[in-house]
């Protein structure tokens, strides 16, 4: 990495959507942190095709729920240009009956700490800098309801509210703060325990598919590489039109 290259942090960046962005900010010149929590292999591999794209990159072991973890991130890794929040606290799809009190705070509290000790780490050198890009990934869920979604979606409405607050305070200072939604994306489960799913899903959207990571990293990467200066507080959908064809 140069002194002048733009540094960006993708909170999840081993997989799904997380990589597909690293990869997008490879391909736009970006030194691309790859955070991940446990799964150390995966985080190499979308290192090395940041760097494929041609960026470069460094894998960062780190579990950004806990502050002290993100606090020894941010002092290696130095000045950051451009974050991504997009670690995933995985919850529990359960009706709300079913769900202990602890696993239901597990997952809102989960999101909203990584979300928080991240920005909390990076945006005051934004603002000293006057200037940096911030997107929070959260989820078409967040307004829509399906059966089992309750701790799922009520993370995400809370993530929704965190970042326009976030974007109201940082805006004067030069900091652009976004919010991307994607739809129901496709995961790397086995395709026999996803197929009637997806089926489900895809007849529900205009394009008639489920969302691919690789459909909302250009949307991340686009938010984050200065060209759309007066988009900020925003929540944008990517959901191959899945809210068009949905009684609200």
């Amino acid at each position: 990495m140069d002194n002048t290259q733009r540094v960006a942090l993708v909170t999840g960046g081993g997989r799904g959507i997380g990589a597909a962005t690293a990869v997008e900010l490879g391909r736009r010149g970006f030194h691309v942190i790859v955070n991940y929590r446990g799964d150390a292999a995966a985080a190499r591999e979308t290192a090395r095709a940041v760097e494929a794209a041609g960026g470069t990159a460094r894998p960062f072991q780190a579990d950004v729920r806990d502050a002290a973890g993100v606090a020894d991130m941010a002092a290696a890794c130095g000045p950051v240009d451009a974050l991504v929040c997009n670690a995933n606290i995985t919850p529990p799809f359960a009706p709300f009956e079913d769900i202990p009190w602890d696993a239901f705070m597990d997952k809102v509290g989960g999101e909203l700490a990584a979300a928080f000790h991240v920005t909390r780490a990076l945006l005051p050198g934004m603002r000293e800098r006057r200037g940096g890009a911030i997107v929070y990934v959260s989820s078409l869920s967040a307004e829509l309801t399906r059966p089992g979604a309750i701790a799922h979606a009520t993370a995400k409405a809370a993530l929704d509210t965190f970042a326009r607050y976030v974007a109201a305070e940082a805006g004067p200072h030069g900091v652009a703060v976004n919010v991307v939604s994607p739809g129901a994306v496709r995961t790397d489960v086995p395709a026999a325990a996803r197929t009637q799913t997806e089926a489900e899903l895809s007849a529900r959207s205009i394009l008639g598919r489920m969302v691919e990571p690789a459909d909302v990293a250009p949307v991340i990467a686009a938010l984050l590489d200065g060209g759309f200066p007066a988009v900020t507080g925003a929540r944008i959908p990517v959901d191959a039109g899945f809210r068009v064809l949905t009684a609200p």
